[in-house]
């Protein structure tokens, strides 16, 4: 069975930096594409970044120059560094993860930024 697991999310004020993880078991990440997606109540869950099984990394244009994905495949993790963070920035973040037809995806953690 795959999990996915996140960790790091927190409340922090505006400005500052958190940096989430993920953490897989039941399968090895690597051939996937990894992305983080965030959701806030009655809205629709955005992608927020996303890294492919080669490395190459997408961002949402608000989180551009911002953010950074990576990963770690000796690990099994993916990671989203996360700077100069907003208050409405506030969401529930999830890890996701993609092969071919294999979609999974974590139960999310909460990111609270103060103002």
């Amino acid at each position: 069975q795959v999990q996915l697991v996140e960790s790091g999310g927190g409340l922090v004020q505006a400005g500052g930096s958190l940096r989430l993880s993920c953490a897989a078991s039941g399968t090895i990440l690597r051939g996937y594409t990894m992305a983080w997606y965030r959701q806030a109540p009655g809205k629709q869950r955005e992608m927020v970044a996303d890294i492919s099984s080669a490395g190459s990394t997408a961002y949402a244009d608000s989180v551009k120059g911002r953010f950074t994905i990576s990963r770690d495949n000796a690990k099994n993790t993916v990671s989203l560094q996360m700077n100069s963070l907003k208050p409405e920035e506030k969401d529930v973040y999830y890890c996701h993860a993609h092969l071919f037809k294999n979609d999974y995806w974590g139960k999310g953690t909460q990111v609270t930024v103060s103002s």
